[in-house]
């Protein structure tokens, strides 16, 4: 005898679907947590305790999304690593502020739940947050019939990091003579995909997508790169001045948020590599040079401020950790109406 389908999955809303998603997705959840984690999934709200010790703890919150390069994941149906650059979109700017990744929370929104595919979702998540040193204690899966294209679904988080208040980075302990580390990029990370799906002739259709070589196809769904492991420990031992997590805006709208008002931050052409993946797109869409520095992070995805004398050792410190790092400019005094960020040397694209 059929199964007789209630009223609101008649109206389709799978709660079955749902129950079984969550099911396949714990695990991989739980494996996130720390000591911490008083409770998790299956309440009302989840519970963590702060760390023994703090004088003056301060809690330091984000939000963000992945934006259109799920579009680009849902075409090539793959969904395994979307959940990497869900993380360190939060991650990344909560360690910019010099907070230590406590835990975060998922959003997953979708046309019609398919536990499969979320579990993969939210699966990748998890492994994600594993490697961030985040507990992901909860979330929400959302299954909206008519708000979502087929197949199509959206993803958000919330993150919180905690500080001791008197060791947060702060623009106003960057000085003149301060050194510029820029930490690299794995590829385009999560910003800047409505201008990548333009110059490569991707918009709605999956074969657009498809069709790539596949080199390309690896390049643009490369995930984020999450900076826990490289940064912390320069945190922790108070070597960091500021940092900056440059995501949309480039270098040029982002460092200067990690700046005081009287400094200028002096950035070297060819101090650091440019992925293949920048030359290529500036090549497809003809972009100038101030195109690309508005929009992408052109292969550095965090940038630190530090103090001359102590640059070469944290240098040491990051090779020791296998990350890889490069001294990019340094601090320079500035004038009224100076840009915050200026560039010496040859640049690679034309100006405009």
């Amino acid at each position: 005898m059929a199964k007789k389908q209630n009223a609101y999955e008649a109206a389709g809303v799978d709660i079955e679907a749902g129950n079984q998603a969550v099911e396949l997705m714990s695990a991989a959840v739980q494996e996130t947590y720390t000591p911490n984690v008083l409770s998790g999934l299956g309440g009302f709200g989840s519970v963590y305790a702060l760390d023994a010790g703090l004088k003056e703890p301060v809690l330091i919150s984000g939000t963000d999304g992945v934006g259109t390069k799920l579009l680009l994941a849902i075409a090539a149906n793959r969904h395994n690593t979307i959940g990497q650059d869900l993380v360190g979109m939060v991650v990344n700017d909560i360690l910019a502020q010099g907070a230590k990744p406590a835990f975060m929370l998922d959003y997953l929104a979708v046309d019609k739940m398919r536990p499969a595919v979320a579990a993969e979702i939210v699966t990748g998540i998890a492994k994600a947050a594993k490697e961030a040193q985040i507990a992901l204690v909860g979330g929400e899966s959302a299954e909206l019939p008519g708000l979502y294209q087929p197949h199509h679904y959206d993803l958000a988080a919330f993150a919180v990091g905690v500080a001791e208040k008197s060791q947060l980075l702060k623009a106003d302990d960057v000085q003149v003579g301060d050194v510029l580390i820029g930490l690299p990029s794995s590829g385009v990370h999560s910003n800047g995909y409505s201008l990548v799906r333009q110059v490569l002739g991707i918009h709605d259709d999956a074969n657009a997508f498809n069709d790539l070589p596949d080199y390309l196809q690896e390049e643009v769904l490369a995930p984020t790169k999450l900076y826990t492991h490289a940064l912390w420990p320069l945190i922790q031992k108070g070597l960091v001045h500021s940092a900056a997590h440059i995501t949309g805006g480039g270098l040029v709208e982002n460092l200067p948020r990690a700046l005081p008002a009287n400094v200028q931050a002096e950035i070297k052409w060819g101090t650091w590599p440019i992925l293949p993946i920048f030359k290529k797109l500036q090549e497809a869409g003809q972009l100038s040079v101030d195109d690309m520095l508005l929009t992408f992070n052109n292969g550095l995805g965090m940038v630190l401020t530090v103090s001359a004398d102590q640059a070469d050792a944290i240098l040491d410190l990051l090779a020791e950790n296998d990350e890889p790092a490069y001294k990019i400019g340094e601090i320079v005094a500035a004038g009224p109406g100076d840009e915050a960020v200026t560039f010496t040397g040859d640049a690679p694209w034309p100006a405009k």
